[in-house]
């Protein structure tokens, strides 16, 4: 089998190496200006990869929102992936997941006070943004680090630690959208969705592997858990052992379920755990319903059913849901965790400062006290650029 699979890598060789050449001449025309990247006078923070598949996107940007939205005025543009309508949307109390996208749904669901838009021209989404709200501090751009167009003050790129882009392939025969140089334009590199118990020689290992510049800055997280709640009207779960001892189906629509499997069964220890999965942001069919109820109705007692946030979204306006279903399905709150605290201060700090530093209002200020004559030997001797990497 396993021979059968790197055969089949073999044969897609000839086409990955066309895919690359295509890529690295869009590249080419971004680096020497032929293709323009726009830079904006707002603070601006990506976060992106460069695989075809789930690295935590989502998540990592909700721990942005969690660090910056008690200080700053903070907003979230996303492409809406799979959404219905097309244009610049902001959310508002009407939005659905079929209008925006199950992603920024969830976002604006947990983080009711930030702004929340999608746009697939990210350029003309943040003037919209910045257009509609003077007082706009920040904007986080959600799965944005191949959309050049836009120039952004800190580049975050996410690489799965299942999947580490340093073995893999350019599309078709890997997973690689872009060649591996691409990780050159990261500030910061995040190794996603870590075991808990990875040991130091690991770290070393990774950090030496993925080969780094002096200025790019390395860190490791992984995914915990808040206590399931229900979506519809089942009983509320009062800590993570509600969980044991339960036969547990869990329905997923995103691109790898596997590790969120390992961690509950290493972590929770379920009775049974059937998983369920369907494609990533996946639109549920009524056959797919169907699918769902029959899975779980076949189970014995005691029994629940998880799922994510994400898919929560796209479940809450389903049809068709068995009631027994709604009674026992629970939605699983995924936050990121750094692997090491004093990783996690110093990610926080360099956020916090680029804003503070970058903001408009902090610029409009530094501006007026520029220009008192008795602030002209300080405006000779500071920079005029605006960087991440000479912070």
């Amino acid at each position: 089998m396993e021979g059968d699979f790197i055969k089949i890598r073999e044969t897609l060789l000839p086409l990955s190496w066309l895919y690359g050449a295509a890529v690295r001449l869009r590249n080419f025309c971004f680096d020497v200006g032929i293709l323009k990247s726009r830079a904006f006078p707002v603070p601006v923070i990506s976060v992106g990869n460069i695989t075809v598949g789930g690295t935590g996107k989502t998540p990592h940007v909700e721990f942005l929102i969690r660090l910056l939205r008690d200080k700053f005025n903070v907003a979230v543009l996303s492409r809406g992936y799979k959404r219905k309508k097309k244009g610049y949307i902001k959310a508002d109390e009407n939005a659905t997941a079929r209008d925006i996208g199950d992603e920024p749904m969830q976002m604006k669901t947990k983080f009711n006070d930030i702004t929340v838009a999608v746009d697939k021209k990210r350029v003309h989404g943040i003037l919209q943004l910045t257009n509609d709200d003077e007082k706009l501090d920040v904007v986080l751009l959600d799965d944005a680090y191949q959309h050049r167009y836009v120039k952004p003050g800190v580049n975050i790129l996410l690489v799965d630690y299942h999947r580490l882009i340093i073995y893999d392939k350019l599309l078709p025969a890997g997973r690689l959208r872009e060649p591996l140089r691409g990780k050159d334009r990261a500030d910061i590199v995040i190794v996603t969705k870590c075991p808990k118990e990875l040991k130091p020689m690991e770290f070393r290992v990774i950090t030496k592997a993925m080969n780094l510049y002096p200025f790019q800055h390395l860190y490791f997280s992984t995914m915990d858990y808040d206590t399931p709640y229900p979506l519809f009207n089942a009983q509320p779960a009062e800590d993570m052992t509600f969980i044991s001892n339960k036969n547990v189906l869990l329905l997923t629509a995103i691109a790898s379920p596997r590790q969120m499997e390992e961690d509950i069964e290493n972590n929770y220890h379920p009775k049974t755990l059937t998983s369920l999965a369907f494609p990533d942001h996946h639109a549920f069919k009524a056959k797919d319903i169907d699918n769902i109820n029959q899975a779980f109705l076949a189970m014995d007692s005691p029994k629940i059913i998880l799922t994510t946030e994400k898919d929560a979204e796209r479940l809450r306006n389903a049809e068709g849901l068995d009631k027994d279903v709604i009674q026992q399905l629970y939605v699983m709150p995924v936050r990121v965790r750094f692997m090491q605290k004093e990783q996690e201060e110093k990610f926080g700090d360099f956020i916090i400062g680029y804003v503070r530093k970058n903001s408009r209002n902090s610029i409009l200020t530094k501006g007026k006290e520029e220009s008192k004559p008795q602030a002209t030997e300080k405006k000779a001797k500071s920079s005029r650029t605006i960087s991440f990497r000479n912070n």
